[in-house]
């Protein structure tokens, strides 16, 4: 996502790539394209054509588009074939508060159960790293990746904390849903002349909620990350919303949503 970088990945098959190679490679690259606007919402994906452009056979780009549909990005036509998807904000708004929900849920279970000591460790270590970045007046790009990173590393060591399996499935789809992962607008936050503060919010809020973990407070555990949730909904706003500056990039895939009046 700009910042938050898609993975770049060649386009032609190299000799030797199993056909599952062959796919990952196709399915990376679709994706990257529809976020970048190569692909509207809307638009009929044309498998010959794409398979030409990819320089892979069609067996990939079939199986690259199937996982697509799963991750929400393309929907299945009713005569066969896939177009790009768009979103309501509606939509999105709601993948967001789903996630903050089993966000919520994960951190009462790990209050309520105790959390394993070298997973509450590992996430102290890993607040420790973002303070050391927040420490500088401003971001750069770098600094902005490594936050990104540890982000997505606090929010996965918190769902194991927790230690159930069939929540962490379900969290797990909840994420992979477009625009719904714990950096899915944090790009907002980059090139926002409050980035930083808007941060440090977010970086209390997770001091906070690993101090109510650790001290078997489900009930304020919850309410902080459902609360935590919030920061990335004000960011939809924002993006949607907002009057962007000089300094400002897209944030990739915004295309896809449609805008309420």
């Amino acid at each position: 996502m700009s910042r938050v970088k898609v993975a770049a990945v060649s386009a032609a098959a190299e000799p030797g790539d199993s056909g599952s190679s062959q796919a990952v490679k196709a399915q990376l690259r679709l994706r990257e394209m529809i976020l970048a606007g190569e692909l509207p919402g809307g638009a009929r994906i044309a498998e010959v054509a794409i398979s030409e452009q990819l320089g892979v056979s069609r067996t990939p780009v079939r199986t690259a588009l199937m996982r697509l549909e799963q991750e929400g990005l393309l929907e299945a036509l009713p005569n066969g074939g896939y177009a790009v998807r768009t979103f309501s904000e509606r939509d999105v708004a709601d993948a967001i508060e789903l996630r903050g929900t089993l966000e919520g849920l994960v951190a009462r279970l790990a209050a309520e159960r105790g959390a394993a000591p070298v997973v509450l460790r590992e996430a102290r270590a890993c607040l420790q790293r973002i303070d050391e970045l927040l420490r500088e007046p401003a971001l750069d790009d770098a600094a902005f990746s490594r936050y990104v990173t540890h982000n997505e590393r606090f929010h996965a060591l918190l769902c194991e904390m927790a230690a159930s399996p069939v929540i962490a499935q379900q969290l797990e789809r909840v994420i992979n849903l477009p625009f719904a992962s714990p950096s899915g607008f944090v790009v907002v936050q980059a090139n926002s002349p409050a980035a930083r503060d808007m941060l440090v919010v977010a970086q209390d809020q997770h001091v906070q909620v690993l101090d109510a973990i650790e001290s078997g407070e489900g009930s304020r555990a919850e309410a902080l990350m459902r609360e935590h949730s919030r920061i990335a909904r004000r960011n939809l706003r924002e993006a949607l919303h907002g009057t962007p500056t000089a300094e400002q990039r897209p944030l990739p895939g915004v295309q896809l949503i449609r805008r309420r009046g």
